[in-house]
């Protein structure tokens, strides 16, 4: 009997318990996680893909835009616009912008040459260098036509990351970018709180999925992190190729 009354107060205990405990975690209204403090600014999306969003600044449209651009030595561009493209002139060097960005979303379109014009490795080599460091590689990786490590096609971060596909489609046939890049946070010590990280898209195809960036891009030996600004050009590279680009703009984050 003793037992059996000690199993019934436990029982009760229990119910109160439970209910007690239901009615502390009765939940709130829906408009307590309404969050109604900060309305995100209006944006218009382009009309079609090629368009960019009303505040993305415009890099290359036309050859208007070439006072946007310069090489690396402060001279003016020697690429060769024709209409809506830039094309890149063998041995011109590099071209860089005069305005400098940190993290941000960048698009860009880009068309390798007629892979007859190039010769052994070196097709449609080229590469977009975000603030001038960090490399996301672009090359004749058609169909895998052109042997080169997996880090160094088309789509990688250069000897860092290859892409998780390659869907690069044929030479001569316009390609697009679309990278999500976070800048790299340095310390007042001048040592990394955050590395960078990087997102691909190639052709509206996920090919890096927040990858993180192990340091500026290095040919040779293993990249690691050197204090910089946290604002720098994006460069556009010249290897030997005529690697032709339009369409640029970039939206800082």
């Amino acid at each position: 009997m003793k037992k059996l009354l000690i199993g019934v107060i436990f029982l009760y205990s229990s119910g109160l318990a439970f209910a007690q405990s239901e009615k502390e975690e009765k939940l709130p209204p829906p408009s307590a996680t309404e969050d109604w403090s900060v309305k995100p600014p209006l944006v218009t999306p382009g009309e079609t893909c090629a368009q960019p969003p009303s505040d993305a600044v415009i890099l290359y449209g036309g050859p208007a835009d070439l006072g946007k651009w310069e090489h690396p030595d402060g001279a003016p561009v020697k690429w060769q616009p024709d209409g809506e493209a830039l094309t890149i002139v063998p041995k011109a060097t590099d071209i860089r912008t005069k305005e400098k960005f940190g993290s941000m979303q960048l698009h860009l379109e880009w068309r390798t040459p007629d892979p007859s014009e190039d010769k052994d490795f070196n097709r449609g080599n080229s590469g977009v260098l975000i603030m001038g460091l960090y490399e996301l590689q672009i090359y004749e990786s058609w169909n895998y036509n052109t042997r080169i490590y997996y880090n160094g096609q088309a789509g990688s971060v250069y000897k860092q990351h290859a892409p998780l596909v390659n869907a690069a489609r044929k030479p001569q046939t316009w390609q697009t970018y679309d990278i999500l890049f976070e800048a790299p946070v340095f310390r007042p010590d001048k040592t990394v709180e955050k590395p960078a990280y990087m997102t691909v898209f190639h052709n509206n195809v996920l090919i890096l999925n927040h990858v993180e960036l192990k340091g500026p891009m290095v040919y040779q030996g293993y990249p690691k992190y050197k204090f910089h600004d946290a604002k720098l050009p994006l460069q556009l590279q010249e290897h030997g190729s005529r690697v032709s680009f339009r369409n640029i703009w970039v939206r800082e984050l």
